[in-house]
């Protein structure tokens, strides 16, 4: 493995598959230190950080041309939400790239999205399977499916749900062009990633605004500290802090050309007893934020309203972590 020299969270650069396809070729199994590589140029020793060793799997199978990448974990497969939440759990037998990489990005862990985005890039089918079971997976794929009829995409492949984000409300923000793009250059200086924006229309006595963000909790101190920093140049009134929200995400690239996905979406919600904090669409997928406390609640009255619940038992989770 060749990578950059970002220690603890290098990218791959080349992958060089020769004495791994003399071993094959020699009717030798080959086994494969995974999550780590060497700089290009002085040979330093990297390690490629979260996601590492599913990455590595995917990047020898692009290598050496493989069939399939087969990825063993504590579960059968990916399902349409989180077993351990979800009980009823359905088990897919096949997902898109974009789904998945959609469900990777919004708190699903079976798979981490480094390793889908390497997948994508290199046509690379992944086969998630269980270590404990010798059970069908699901097949993360574009193509076509030898046998299989060219039937029309579910509406809804899964709901995930992610507890590892906070939100920071900017009180008091000028109304005025420049405002927002200081505010968000800080941020990005101080290293932050941001998800979620959303930004009240302001008020005409005051001309001011408020603008929330949604970012990782790990990175709030961080991004509090910087704006603190910057207030009085910016010129907003204060930062309010808030670690005790959860998302959810409904994820499906057929709810492109399906209508009202986000009536139901917010519907069940509603009947739950739900409030939702923030919204935020793509095509193929909605995101909603909520209270942490209230967010199994919501993942399952959301679940149980697109028809995901199965009908032949209760998922398993063999480990305990989903992975």
């Amino acid at each position: 493995m060749i990578t950059d020299e970002s220690h603890g969270k290098a990218r791959i650069i080349d992958v060089k598959a020769s004495r791994i396809r003399q071993a094959i070729d020699s009717g030798n199994v080959a086994i494969v230190a995974g999550f780590q590589g060497v700089t290009e140029h002085t040979n330093d020793v990297t390690t490629l950080g979260r996601g590492g060793s599913d990455t590595t799997a995917v990047a020898l199978a692009a290598a050496l041309k493989a069939d399939v990448c087969e990825i063993y974990t504590d579960v059968d497969g990916v399902f349409t939400a989180d077993p351990r939440i979800v009980p009823t759990a359905r088990k897919l037998d096949r997902i898109t790239y974009e789904e998945m990489l959609d469900l990777a990005a919004s708190g699903a862990k079976v798979l981490m999205l480094r390793c889908v985005e390497y997948a994508r890039r290199n046509n690379v089918t992944i086969h998630v399977r269980s270590s404990f079971s010798g059970r069908e997976g699901t097949l993360v794929t574009d193509a076509p499916i030898e046998g299989e009829g060219q039937m029309e995409q579910p509406i809804i492949s899964g709901v995930a749900h992610d507890r590892s984000e906070a939100k920071i409300t900017v009180v008091g923000v000028p109304d005025v062009p420049g405002t927002a793009a200081g505010i968000f250059e800080v941020v990005a200086a101080a290293g932050v990633n941001i998800d979620m924006i959303v930004q009240n229309v302001s008020a005409a006595q005051t001309g001011l605004t408020d603008i929330s963000f949604t970012l990782p909790a790990t990175d709030g101190q961080r991004a509090t500290a910087a704006l603190q920093e910057m207030q009085p140049e910016i010129g907003f009134d204060s930062l309010q802090y808030d670690d005790a929200i959860g998302k959810l995400s409904l994820v499906g690239a057929g709810m492109k050309s399906h209508p009202g996905v986000s009536a139901r979406l917010f519907g069940a919600l509603r009947d739950a007893g739900i409030n939702i904090e923030m919204i935020s669409t793509s095509e193929i997928r909605v995101s909603v934020v909520t209270r942490a406390d209230q967010l199994d609640d919501a993942v399952r009255a959301v679940h149980t309203a697109f028809g995901l619940d199965a009908e032949d038992g209760e998922a398993v989770v063999y480990g305990g972590t989903g992975r």
